[in-house]
């Protein structure tokens, strides 16, 4: 199915701090490449390759990975002297991808970061996701339902699997059951949005404006915001035991790879 032009805008202003890690969390590695590259290969894979990363955190970081992603992991030939030129002799797995860098701050937060970045946003709806969530989720779909929906705003409901294990107890205090990390019935949201260009009046204000907070509050209260279910693989990178079960998964079943 071929895709319309539409841009992604992907959130890349986070810490890896609560990681250990002194580089951007999208820069932490799955598999050996940083969890944004797996990010934008789910939208590539299926037709989405124009993108615009929201840089803060050490920006430069991601800046830098990408200009030297082609001599990184690709064969080449370097000629030296007056002119250097290099020659390539293998093709990019990522041919045709267009990448915007918008730099939008090092403290701004989500919903100032979008605002930010969609200052290069040229179409009347657009994607916008998180740098740290992977899923096998269907884009066209997700696409699809927004424009059943005529609303402005569609955030993707997915269910999670709670950080903690569940206990059952009887009257007396005796437990009648336990569940280890049992999934959370409720819809809890993951990222994966579909926005119409009258979202960004609900994201004025300063750099302090966050986009999971008064703007998504208010879209659900003007009845603005719809929900799309994902009941498939999904998967956040929060902390660094996230990091090593995705590793894990990877090396496994790389769930959410649909290239």
């Amino acid at each position: 199915m071929p895709a319309e032009d539409l841009p992604v805008v992907i959130l890349c202003g986070g810490m890896g701090i609560r990681m250990g890690d002194e580089r951007p969390k999208v820069l932490v590695e799955i598999g050996g490449r940083p969890i944004l590259w797996h990010v934008m290969k789910i939208y590539a894979a299926q037709g989405f390759t124009n993108f615009i990363l929201a840089l803060g955190y050490r920006g430069r970081d991601v800046k830098r990975y990408f200009l030297e992603y082609g001599p990184l992991t690709r064969d080449f030939t370097l000629t030296l002297g007056a002119n250097p030129s290099i020659e390539y002799h293998t093709p990019s797995a990522e041919a045709g991808w267009r990448i915007t860098f918008a730099d939008t701050g090092l403290y701004t937060q989500t919903g100032a970061r979008i605002r930010k970045a969609a200052r290069y946003v040229r179409t009347q709806t657009f994607f916008a996701t998180y740098g740290d969530g992977v899923a096998n989720i269907d884009l066209h779909d997700l696409l699809a339902f927004h424009r059943r929906m005529g609303r402005i705003a569609t955030v993707t409901g997915v269910r999670s699997f709670s950080r903690f294990g569940v206990l059952k107890t009887d009257p007396d205090g005796i437990a009648t059951h336990f569940e280890e990390k049992p999934l959370v019935d409720n819809l809890i949201n993951g990222g994966f949005f579909v926005f119409e260009r009258e979202v960004l009046e609900y994201l004025q204000g300063g750099d302090d404006v966050v986009l999971e907070k008064e703007p998504l509050q208010r879209l659900a209260t003007d009845g603005q915001l719809a929900v799309y279910e994902h009941r498939g693989f999904w998967r956040a990178m929060d902390t660094f035991k996230d990091a090593q079960e995705m590793n894990t998964l990877w090396a496994e079943s790389a769930p959410w790879k649909v290239w």
